[in-house]
């Protein structure tokens, strides 16, 4: 399985922090922010990762992570000259992918959860991984039926769905790269990854999984500070 980190786009909800530098490099306590994404794709083997930078920062990831030497693992990085859709890291990453699996994280989630076991064992379709939150307007949503099988995936619902929020970690069998092609852009424009969930899920392929612990989307000032505080907690007391 490869691994790709989507770290691109402006950062613009976290202005002024980001007119400097990217939004996924700034620090959440001791570490940049990165390194948690690219801990939960080390923990489950995954040793070929692509990076997904925007132009402007490009230089700036490759003098804090390298070749990826340091950490066990080979990095390759691409440039996302115009972010259009999570969903477009299909494309742009196609041929880094070649005919493996995949497992695609966003370079802002934080995850306390352990997922090495579920990419080690990951064998074909698609699973993603929903948090209950207070504030599902912000995410994809899923809504489950009585069994907890999903039934409907939908972005940034209008309506109440379900308190479920689908997170940021996202594995996919090879076919994903097939599907991203199908895509078409959503009423904003872009290439949405809920699109893909529901391509799996139309073939009842897709598998959603409750994330347990803590979970920080943390492309928001209070979301930021929020992981900063969880993290600073969990290893200081």
């Amino acid at each position: 399985m490869k691994g790709i980190i989507l770290s691109g786009g402006k950062g613009t909800r976290l202005h002024p922090l980001t007119k400097i530098t990217s939004k996924q490099l700034l620090p959440v306590y001791d570490k940049p922010m990165i390194f948690y994404p690219l801990e939960t794709l080390l923990a489950g083997g995954i040793k070929e990762i692509l990076i997904i930078v925007a132009p402007d920062r490009a230089g700036d990831y490759l003098n804090l992570l390298g070749s990826g030497k340091d950490f066990g693992a080979r990095f390759t990085y691409e440039v996302q000259d115009k972010p259009e859709g999570l969903a477009q890291a299909f494309h742009i990453g196609e041929g880094f992918v070649g005919n493996d699996s995949v497992a695609m994280i966003l370079g802002d989630n934080i995850f306390e959860d352990d997922f090495g076991d579920v990419i080690r064992n990951f064998k074909s379709g698609g699973h993603v991984f929903a948090k209950k939150v207070a504030d599902p307007e912000r995410f994809g949503v899923v809504k489950f039926n009585d069994q907890m099988q999903a039934e409907k995936i939908v972005e940034k619902p209008t309506e109440y769905l379900s308190d479920y929020a689908i997170t940021g970690l996202y594995i996919y069998d090879n076919k994903v790269l097939q599907a991203a092609k199908e895509l078409k852009p959503s009423a904003r424009g872009e290439l949405e990854i809920v699109d893909l969930h529901n391509w799996y899920l139309d073939r009842n392929e897709l598998k959603v999984s409750i994330v347990n612990g803590a979970w920080f989307d943390a492309g928001t000032p209070d979301s930021l500070f929020k992981a900063n505080q969880f993290v600073y907690n969990k290893k200081t007391l």
